[in-house]
């Protein structure tokens, strides 16, 4: 990728938008009903966003290849300004920021300091966001809790002591459907529960008996989904259980409480398409 400068690429992407200006003037021309005074600041908006979102972008790409010049080999997917002042670098969803020139990089968390918002997590849980219709549920295990017309979907491994905390959390929570996709990565053992549940004759039952009051599952042999589920988690980037995801495609990593659970879970049955318009 060659770098321009700022300059440089102004003038390339003011050559681009004559173009753009010509058509329009063409147009007129055609026309027995000139623009407005009103139209043409329009037009005139229009084309000065383009050229400054075409300089923005410019400049991204040149921070881009900057940074990978200074860290050869570093993921990076995607470069974008923040309202700070600083440039951020996504590393296949981990984030950096730093300045145009590339001179500085903060490794940690931005907060802004006038609302107390930790900008950070909020852009991970943006870039982080899915099509909960797109999940393989197939793959997964499904409880339906009262009328369930709320959703969720859960990554959780046998051994992880928060997903069995989690898990009496879901207890006191009604009309909800849980769908779980058992993740086998803390230990081997972790697969042997996962093949010996998913083989069972009662999955859900077989995994609740296991995660609430510690029963262990018969030893059974079947063709189990722990590969696929591991390789889902990997393309959704699940690095820890449990990782919630919520109807409205948000997602939440560990075990909430009570409380900030339900939050979550009214915020995101608000945001979600409704029932009827998913059929």
């Amino acid at each position: 990728m060659q770098v321009f400068s700022l300059a440089t690429f102004r003038r390339v992407a003011a050559l681009a938008l004559l173009s753009v200006g010509l058509a329009i003037g063409a147009a007129q021309a055609q026309s027995t009903a000139p623009l407005s005074a009103a139209g043409q600041a329009a037009v005139d908006d229009v084309i000065s966003k383009a050229a400054d979102d075409a300089a923005d972008a410019a400049i991204a790409a040149n921070v881009h290849e900057r940074f990978v010049s200074r860290f050869p080999g570093a993921p990076v997917t995607d470069v974008r300004a923040t309202p700070y002042g600083l440039y951020e670098v996504n590393l296949g969803g981990d984030l950096v920021y730093t300045d145009e020139a590339v001179r500085f990089v903060l490794d940690g968390t931005l907060i802004d300091a006038e609302t107390r918002r930790d900008v950070t997590r909020a852009r991970k849980e943006e870039l982080s966001r899915i099509a909960f219709d797109d999940l393989p549920l197939a793959l997964a295990l499904k409880q339906v809790k009262g009328k369930g017309e709320r959703r969720i979907a859960i990554f959780e491994d046998p051994n992880c002591g928060y997903c069995k905390q989690f898990r009496r959390t879901l207890e006191e929570v009604d009309n909800l459907t849980v769908h779980t996709f058992l993740l086998p990565i803390l230990s081997p053992d972790s697969h042997v529960k996962v093949r010996d549940v998913w083989c069972s004759k009662s999955r859900e039952k077989t995994w609740d008996d296991w995660m609430l009051r510690g029963k262990v599952p018969p030893a059974a042999t079947c063709d189990d989904v722990g590969g696929e589920v591991v390789a889902l988690a990997q393309k959704l980037m699940v690095r820890g259980t449990p990782a919630i995801f919520f109807d409205d495609g948000s997602r939440a990593n560990g075990a909430l409480s009570l409380d900030a659970f339900k939050t979550r879970l009214d915020a995101a049955a608000q945001a979600a398409p409704k029932a009827d318009a998913r059929k």
